[in-house]
Order: C-alpha cells, then structure tokens, then sequence
C-alpha cells in the first residue's frame, strides 16, 4: 500500500507543479487580490451605506442591488471575453472596479456631492458600475483556469482557484478592519481601488493571452438571448433555481444584517472579524466534509446542507453572545460546505444532456435573486427587530431556510424523481 500512496502523492505534486501554464498562476494571483479588494469592500459596504452616506433605511437594498447585477451579468459579460479575449476584457475590468470602488467612496468622504446629484441616483449609478466591473472577471478567470489546466490537472486547477476566491473572503474583511479603524470606512472603498489599478497594470504586464483561447466557441448577443429564453422556458429547472435562492437569501444576511447586529447589540465593534467565520471555515472543513459525504446524492447533501445553515441562524438569536456568533457562522459554513461542492453536479445531472454548458452558465441566477431579496429583507429586519427584539432577525432568517428545506423536498419527490442524481 505505501508504493501505491506514495505514487499517488508524486502524481499531485507532479500535476502541481507542471500541471498549468505561467498564465494559470498570473490569473489566480490577479483573481486573490481582487477577491480581497471585493469582500474587503463588500465586508462594510452596507454600513457605509447606512452610517457614512445617510440612506441607512434603503442600506440593504442597495448591497443588494450591487451583488444582484454583478452575478446576473457574467452570462452577457461572456460575450465581451469572446470578441475581446481575456487580458483585454481582465484589463477592463480592472479598470471600471477602479473607478467604481472610488466612486462609492467619494459618497462618503464630505465632499458635497449631495449638492449638485441625488444621493441616492448617484450611489445606484456608482453601485451599477462597479458590478458591470465585477461582472468581467468571472468568465475571465474561470475561463483561463479552464484552458490553462491540463486535462488531468483541471479539477485541481479549480481547486485552488475555488481556494483563494475564499482565502479572499477571509483577509478581506480583515484588512477592512484596520482600514476602517486606521482611517475610516469610506478608505476601504478607495483602498479596493488603489488595488484595482494596480491589478490593472498587473493585468497589463504579466498576464499572457492563453492560445487555447482562441478555440473556445465564440458568442453572439443573439445566441446569448436564444440561450436566457431556452432556459427560462424550462420550468423544472427554473424551479429548482428559484427555490434555492432561499439559501443565498440567508447568505447575504452575513454581509447585509450581521454587521449591524454585532456593532449595535453585541457591541463587538471588529464585526469584519466575525463576518470571516464563514470563510475561514469553508477553507478548513470543505474538504473532510465532501469527503463524508461523497456517496450521498446530491439534492440529498443540498437538502442537508441547507437544513444545517437555517439552524444556525437559531443558534445566534438564542445566545443573544459574541460566542453565539461566532458558532451560528461556522455552523452556517458547516451548512454551506455541505451543498456547495454538489449544487453544481446537481445542476449539471438535471439539464438536458446536449444543453449542460448553457444551463451551466445559469448557475449564478440564484445568487443574484437572492442577493436581490436578501438587501429588501434585511432592511426590513433591521427597521422590525434590531432595537426591540434582535433575535426575532435569526428565527425569521431561519424560518426562511426551513422553508427554502421543505420546498427542495417538495421538489424532489415531485419533479426529480424520475432523475438518477
């Protein structure tokens, strides 16, 4: 056993090492930074909005606003990486999160824009532009991953770029700590742009368009089109869409909800700290936890995974603690570790079987309607219960994941049971 053991570390590592082109590492370290820059900024992006620029009753729905469009656009973005290739369309991307980080900022630094532009109108405008930014890089880095992985190397590729999407997730928000503290909350933004423009020219000098990319199947607008209606039409899989957006709806609380009620009722003031739980333990647990549970089908592990991040929400409204907190979060994550790896086999075993590319590229539609409800509804919590009865938040929340539960139920035994998971 031991030879065959260590072969098989000698195969990783080999596929490590050689496994990906120059252009796999520029891509994944452009894709760390920029994860940073993002979550940093996403980390107090709601509390800016409420207690540096004043629209603390509308805070919510704006986040809100922000994610939906940066995660429904990538599938039209696809078009601007097929006709442009992908330094160019990673440089223009880099650019407009460039702009936009420091426009969003500019609404909190004083300097009387209120005065010549609605607030509001020009937040919106500021927001929408750095998630038409947003939206490039997806099928950027995904796409290099993609084609500068060998074959044997790809779902390792994907390993580490899934990885540090999440080690960005969790330094982020702890940079935007220091950041706020140091200088102010507004710095964040305009530190997640100093960093866009040095991703910019780090786009600029070192990435090296792959020449694989030129194989890839080029897109029009129109077939885009074709494609978004051949997939609305689905019902079945619009459906189990729809439905599990009830599990981003929760997601997003972390950064739409949480922050508020770990400043104002817990009174721990480093709530960015707290918001990384999530992340931090996706990193340590993602792995044993698939491993656990490999042989269980998928809608099993994403009925599961869902049931365990609903009850953590309990967890936190009944500690009424900093403790409290910090174990609903990583129960959450517990959740989310469950179903993530196989909420996108599952959407791959339900589309029709010359169509998985297409239904694929709609994977993201969940996160976008449920970042969406979540800004509404997380406005609507904080206004209800934050001051009179905080914990009545976290049941609500964990109201709307059981129910999210009985739907996917519901679902399987009504509509995919006829389909081998």
């Amino acid at each position: 056993m031991l030879p065959i053991q260590t072969a098989s570390v000698k195969q990783r590592v080999a596929l490590f090492l050689n496994g990906f082109t120059n252009t796999f590492w520029v891509a994944n370290t452009l894709e760390l930074f920029e994860r940073l820059a993002y979550y940093g900024a996403k980390a107090v992006l709601a509390v800016f909005i409420a207690d540096k620029v004043g629209l603390e009753s509308e805070a919510g729905f704006l986040a809100g606003l922000f994610n939906t469009f940066l995660y429904s656009l990538p599938i039209v973005a696809g078009v601007f990486v097929d006709k442009y290739g992908f330094k160019r369309t990673l440089m223009a991307c880099f650019a407009i999160f460039c702009i936009g980080y420091f426009s969003i900022g500019v609404a909190g630094m004083g300097w009387g824009i209120e005065n010549h532009v609605d607030k509001k109108t020009y937040l919106i405008a500021a927001l929408v532009l750095t998630a038409v930014g947003g939206s490039l890089i997806k099928p950027c880095v995904v796409g290099t991953v993609a084609v500068t992985s060998m074959p044997d190397a790809r779902a390792l590729g994907f390993s580490i770029y899934y990885t540090l999407v999440n080690f960005g997730g969790a330094i982020g928000p702890i940079l935007a700590y220091y950041i706020r503290t140091d200088l102010g909350i507004e710095f964040v933004l305009m530190m997640s742009s100093l960093t866009s423009l040095l991703l910019f020219f780090g786009a600029w000098l070192f990435y090296r368009e792959p020449a694989e990319s030129e194989a890839r199947e080029k897109k029009t607008f129109a077939k885009v089109m074709s494609e978004m209606v051949l997939v609305f039409g689905n019902v079945k899989f619009m459906s189990f869409l729809i439905i599990f957006s009830g599990f981003w709806m929760m997601f997003w609380q972390i950064f739409y909800s949480f922050p508020f009620y770990v400043k104002d009722v817990l009174h721990y003031e480093a709530f960015e700290f707290l918001e990384t739980v999530d992340a931090w333990t996706i990193i340590v647990m993602t792995i044993p936890i698939t491993a656990l549970v490999r042989k269980w089908k998928p809608i099993t592990a994403m009925i599961v995974g869902v049931t365990i991040a609903s009850l953590s929400w309990i967890i936190i409204g009944a500690g009424g603690s900093t403790f409290a907190a910090i174990t609903g979060m990583a129960v959450f994550a517990i959740g989310e570790a469950t179903q993530a790896p196989r909420f996108y086999e599952y959407v791959s075993s339900i589309a029709p079987k010359d169509q998985v590319g297409t239904f694929m590229g709609f994977a993201f539609m969940p996160i976008a309607i449920g970042s969406f409800t979540a800004g509404i509804i997380a406005d609507w919590l904080r206004s209800s219960y934050l001051q009179s009865n905080p914990a009545m938040m976290w049941y609500t929340l964990s109201g709307i994941g059981l129910s999210t539960t009985l739907l996917l139920i519901v679902y399987n035994s009504i509509v995919s049971k006829n389909i081998d998971n």
